[in-house]
């Protein structure tokens, strides 16, 4: 939801997709669920979202209102060298934006925890749990994830959340249209098998068994796989193998038989301890009591489900894969995820399932080649994580590129795409 996210195409070439893509703003961005029973909307708009949280949570709606502002505030600060510009460098800092950062260091809040910036900002528990959540929307811990990353709830709660109008696949289906528009020739199914270089030049790729020249390679696969696959010769540097992976992600696709006004689109059942639930996610494991996301397409498209019915996109946070027994984990989950939704919802959801399918952290990283499975790459549990991502561009391979969830700024769709338009404009001078 970061203003490159609300228009891909426009923002990836220009005006060029703006015809491709139809999306709208949500009215109400998620509907959370407490174990004691209390339901929250929080709505697109921020002082009737303030007074929803004052009414049902009992936190006086300046505190939040003045949180998101300093949200504001912290984005407008950081953004356009930390999230829209290559990988941030300590020269970085002689710049305009960087020495308006040094001005204003204390606002980063990179010395302390969300959780202690939040706990700080808020009277009530339910309050600090519902804005610590967003830890997660990078794959980190909010109680070891710097204050810095308090900026994501101004995207969320001051900019708005939107969805496509013909459903998220309908993302991809805009890129490659746009992309054959302006003349890409997309080679499907082609799965690369090396890199090549010469000289410290990029010298293209090889795929199928075949190799095809290119004096520019851009590699989007996660850098931890990327070099031992694709540049076995080159190894990548300790600084960056030591950086943590982020979390993963249990998820069940359940199609489930009758229509719930219960649910919105996005909603979230809270877990009654979420130090506790981190606290076991640190341990490699699933809390018995997760906090369960789950998103329901088929509310705002209507096809993605058959009538009468609904998709359920269902997902907790779980640990990168170890060797952990994903079994009977996701067994055990199951059952967990099924009584909370019983409990918070009113919802006994499971006779009506009809039909399901399972993503573990294994299975992750087989699709996409996400090492571990870890849906971010590295996580941010730490105050120098800005600085802890591989670089867009290849220090030692002149022409090679890299984008995605692994590198900067970071994982989820809208930080995948700043980096691609970050080595957009880096390729555009040569």
């Amino acid at each position: 939801v970061i203003d490159l996210g609300k228009d891909v195409p426009a923002a990836l070439a220009g005006n060029e997709g703006t015809k491709l893509l139809s999306y709208k703003k949500l009215e109400n961005v998620t509907r959370y669920f407490y174990p004691d029973g209390k339901v929250l909307n929080s709505w697109a708009n921020p002082v009737r979202f303030a007074n929803e949280a004052e009414a049902v949570l009992g936190e006086p709606a300046e505190n939040i209102q003045k949180y998101l502002w300093e949200c504001s505030e912290l984005y407008r600060l950081t953004s356009k060298m930390f999230i829209f510009s290559p990988f941030p460098s300590w020269n970085g800092f002689k710049s305009k934006e960087g020495q308006e950062i040094g001005k204003n260091i204390k606002m980063l809040k990179a010395f302390k925890t969300m959780h202690g910036v939040n706990s700080r900002s808020f009277f009530k528990e339910q309050t600090v749990q519902l804005f610590n959540r967003f830890a997660t929307y990078n794959g980190s811990n909010p109680y070891k994830a710097p204050g810095t990353l308090t900026i994501i709830p101004h995207l969320e709660h001051n900019v708005g959340a939107y969805f496509p109008e013909r459903g998220m696949y309908s993302i991809a289906e805009a890129m490659q249209a746009l992309a054959e528009k302006l003349g890409v020739k997309l080679e499907l199914g082609c799965p690369v098998q090396r890199i090549e270089y010469k000289n410290s030049k990029v010298a293209g790729i090889k795929a199928n068994g075949a190799s095809d020249g290119y004096d520019i390679v851009v590699n989007n696969t996660d850098i931890f796989n990327a070099y031992p696959k694709l540049m076995p010769e080159r190894k990548l540097n300790w600084f960056y193998k030591r950086q943590k992976p982020s979390s993963s992600a249990l998820i069940f696709y359940w199609g489930v038989r009758g229509e719930y006004p219960e649910l919105d689109l996005h909603n979230i059942l809270f877990s009654a301890d979420y130090a506790q639930e981190f606290k076991v996610l640190g341990d490699k494991d699933i809390s018995s009591d997760p906090t369960v996301y789950i998103f329901i397409s088929s509310k705002s498209v209507k096809q993605d489900a058959p009538k009468g019915h609904e998709n359920w996109f269902v997902m907790v946070n779980a640990p990168e894969d170890c060797g952990q027994n994903w079994d009977e984990i996701t067994k055990t989950t199951r059952t967990n995820i099924l009584k909370k939704i019983r409990k918070e919802t009113g919802i006994d959801i499971e006779p009506n399932i009809v039909c399901e399918d399972v993503l573990t952290p294994p299975l992750i990283e087989q699709k996409t080649g996400s090492y571990r499975g870890a849906l971010y790459g590295i996580s941010s549990n730490n105050q120098f994580a800005a600085f802890s991502r591989h670089p867009n561009r290849s220090k030692s391979i002149n022409g090679l590129y890299f984008t995605g969830g692994s590198v900067h700024p970071g994982g989820g769709i809208p930080l995948c795409l700043a980096s691609a338009k970050i080595v957009d404009n880096q390729i555009k001078p040569i």
